[in-house]
C-alpha cells in the first residue's frame, strides 16, 4: 500500500460522503431508514477502495475479446474514466541507494496514526469490558419479547447488547417507573434495533472510525447514522399503533436517570437529539412507506455504485494484466542504417530464434510491434524517411505475441517510442450484398482465396479460389487502399473467380483508355452481387506520442 493509494482512497471516499449528503438532503421527506442506508453506504465506502474493487473485477473469469492486434489489449473503458479512480499518480524517481535514510515525514505520520488507532481501540475495549461485566451481573427477567432480557444494576438506560445473540439490558426499577403502555413502546423501540441489525452496522462503523480517526467526515457520518437509526425505530413504534404521548412519556422517564451508553454499538432509546425526536413523536406523523418501485430503484442505485468499479476492472482486465506482465526482450539486437536506395523493396524475415530485416522503415517496425495495418497507425512524425537493417535473436519457441512484445520493448528502449491506443473514425469500405447475389456456395473445406497480380506490366488482377466473405474482404482491402469490413451477413464458404482492372478505384479507372477488364467495383456487382460501400467507421488505432527517428547506438 503506497502513499498515492491512500491519498486516492481518501479523496474518493470524501467525495462519496459529500454525494451521500446531497442524496440525504434530497430524501429528507423519505422514511428515516432510507437515509440511514445512504449514510451506511458512505461509511462502507471507506472500507472498499475503488482500486481494490477494480482489481477484484480484473480477476473475474471472462470470455476472450477479439482485438485487431494480439498485443497489449486496448482498454475497454477509456483511460480518462479509469483515471478518475487514481487522480494522483506516483512520480517516477531515480533509484535510491540502499543506505538512503527513510523519509522521516512518512514515518512520523505512520506513528501518529498508530497512536490514534491504539488510543481509540483501547478506550472502546475498556468500555466493552465494562458492558460485559454488566451482563454477567445481570438478573434475567421475563418479558414478552423474542430475545433474553436482564436487569443489570449498573445499566443506565434500556439497550440492546450484541448482534449475534442480542440481549436486552434494563436498568433496575425501570419497569416500576413505566406503565404498561410506556413499557411496550420502549420495548418496541429496542426490538426495532434488533430487527434492523443496528448493532452490527454500528460496530462496522466503529471500525471505520478507529482506522480513519483523523478524518472529520467519518465522525459526521457516525452522528448521522445514530440520528437516523433512532428516528427509524421511532417510526417502527408509531407504525405499531403505540400512542405518541405514551411513547414520549416513556422516553422522558428513562431520561430522568439515564447516562448514554459509551458505545454506539449498544442501541438504546435515548440516542440522537431527544428534543427533536420528541417533537416528531408528539406530532404523530409517520412518513409513508416507499412502494416497491422506489425500493427497487434505490437498490439498483446501490448495486450499481458497488458494481461499477468491479465491471470497469473486469472489462479492462486484459489491459491491467498486460501492464503487470513482464516485458519480453530480444537476447541480442543490432540496428544499423541502410544506404540502399529507397526504391529497394528490402526483406522482412522472422524465423525460429531470429529476426532478419533489411532496409525497413521505422513505421514498419511499429506495425510489426503492434501487429496492425498501416491505416491503424497515426503519427505526426515521418516514419518512412530512414531505412534500417535489424538483426535480433530470441528464444526459438517464442510465440507471435512474445515476438511482438519484444519489438515493442526494442522500440521503447532504442527509439524512445511512446504510444497510446484510441478509436478513430476513418474512411473504410463495407462489403455488402445487393439484390440478386450471384455467389456460388461450396462445402469443400480445402483451399483458400488467392490474389494473382500477374507480372508488373500486367493490367489486370485475379482473385480466385474458395473462402469466406471475411477472407475476400481482406484481399479487397489490399486493392482499394482502405480497410474493407465484411458486412454481408453471409456465412460459409464461396467459390470466387473474378478478373478486374489493375486500376481499382473509379477515379483512376476513368482516366484509362486501354483497360482490358472492368473495374473492381463493376466486377463485384455484376459477377458476385456484392458492393463496396464507402463509410466512416471507428476502429482501434495506435497513435505515436513520441519517437526518435534514429536509434541509440548498439
Amino acid at each position: 500500500m503506497t502513499a498515492e493509494f491512500i491519498v486516492n482512497h481518501l479523496w474518493q471516499s470524501s467525495c462519496f460522503v459529500l454525494l451521500a449528503g446531497l442524496l440525504a438532503v434530497a430524501l429528507r421527506k423519505s422514511p428515516p431508514k432510507v437515509r440511514y442506508w445512504v449514510w451506511l453506504s458512505a461509511s462502507l465506502k471507506f472500507l472498499a477502495p475503488l482500486a481494490l474493487l477494480m482489481s477484484l473485477g480484473s480477476m473475474l473469469p471472462q470470455p476472450a475479446r477479439r482485438v485487431p492486434w494480439a498485443t497489449d489489449p486496448v482498454p475497454f473503458i477509456p483511460n480518462a474514466v479509469v483515471q478518475i479512480a487514481e487522480p494522483f499518480t506516483p512520480t517516477s524517481y531515480s533509484a535510491v541507494p540502499a543506505h538512503a535514510p527513510m523519509h522521516w515525514l512518512l514515518v512520523a505520520i505512520g506513528i501518529i496514526w498508530a497512536i490514534g488507532f491504539l488510543a481509540i481501540t483501547s478506550v472502546r475495549s475498556r468500555s466493552w469490558l465494562r458492558i460485559r461485566a454488566t451482563l454477567r451481573a445481570g438478573t434475567p427477567i421475563e418479558l414478552h419479547i423474542p430475545i433474553p432480557a436482564l436487569i443489570a444494576p449498573s445499566a443506565t438506560e434500556p439497550g440492546i447488547v450484541g448482534f449475534l445473540h442480542p440481549v436486552l439490558v434494563l436498568p433496575p426499577q425501570l419497569p416500576d417507573h413505566l406503565n404498561s403502555s410506556q413499557l411496550d413502546a420502549i420495548l418496541a423501540h429496542e426490538m426495532g434495533h434488533v430487527y434492523r441489525r443496528d448493532n452490527l452496522f454500528a460496530a462496522i462503523h466503529m471500525l471505520v472510525e478507529a482506522i480513519f480517526w483523523f478524518h472529520p467526515l467519518v465522525w459526521w457520518i457516525g452522528s448521522r447514522m445514530v440520528e437516523e437509526r433512532e428516528r427509524a425505530c421511532d417510526e417502527v413504534v408509531l407504525q405499531m399503533g403505540c400512542e405518541p404521548a405514551d411513547y414520549a412519556a416513556g422516553i422522558l422517564q428513562v431520561c430522568r436517570f439515564y447516562t448514554e451508553s459509551p458505545l454506539a454499538c449498544v442501541s438504546g432509546v435515548t440516542g440522537a437529539d431527544v428534543k427533536k425526536r420528541l417533537r416528531a413523536i408528539l406530532a404523530g406523523s409517520v412518513v409513508r412507506e416507499w412502494n416497491a418501485g422506489k425500493k427497487a430503484a434505490l437498490a439498483v442505485l446501490g448495486l450499481a455504485t458497488l458494481a461499477a468499479p468491479i465491471v470497469i476492472g473486469m472489462l479492462n482486465a486484459p489491459a491491467i494484466r498486460a501492464q503487470n506482465a513482464p516485458e519480453a526482450t530480444f537476447t541480442a539486437v543490432s540496428i544499423k542504417p541502410n544506404p540502399i536506395p529507397p526504391n529497394y523493396s528490402g526483406t522482412h524475415e522472422i524465423t525460429a530464434g531470429r529476426v532478419h530485416f533489411v532496409h525497413v522503415a521505422l513505421g514498419r517496425l511499429i506495425l510489426d510491434a503492434f501487429r496492425i495495418k498501416d491505416y491503424q497507425l497515426f503519427s505526426s512524425a515521418s516514419l518512412t524517411t530512414g531505412r534500417w537493417d535489424v538483426e535480433a535473436t530470441m528464444p526459438p519457441d517464442s510465440t507471435p505475441e512474445q515476438v511482438a512484445s519484444m519489438f515493442r520493448t526494442m522500440l521503447k528502449e532504442r527509439f524512445g517510442l511512446q504510444v497510446h491506443s484510441e478509436k478513430r473514425a476513418i474512411s473504410v469500405y463495407a462489403l455488402i450484398s445487393v439484390a440478386g447475389s450471384k455467389l456460388q456456395p461450396t462445402t469443400d473445406p480445402s483451399g483458400s482465396l488467392v490474389m494473382d497480380s500477374g507480372t508488373r506490366a500486367a493490367t489486370t488482377f485475379k482473385i480466385y479460389g474458395r473462402g469466406p466473405m471475411s477472407g475476400l474482404a481482406v484481399l479487397l482491402g489490399e486493392q482499394v487502399g482502405r480497410p474493407v469490413f465484411d458486412r454481408t451477413g453471409l456465412d460459409g464458404r464461396y467459390q470466387i473467380n473474378i478478373e478486374y482492372s489493375r486500376d481499382v478505384t473509379a477515379e483512376n479507372a476513368a482516366g484509362q483508355a486501354d483497360l482490358s477488364a472492368p473495374s473492381l467495383f463493376t466486377v463485384l456487382k455484376e459477377k458476385l452481387g456484392l458492393k463496396l460501400e464507402p463509410r466512416k467507421e471507428e476502429i482501434d488505432c495506435v497513435v505515436v506520442d513520441k519517437v526518435a527517428l534514429t536509434p541509440t547506438p548498439n
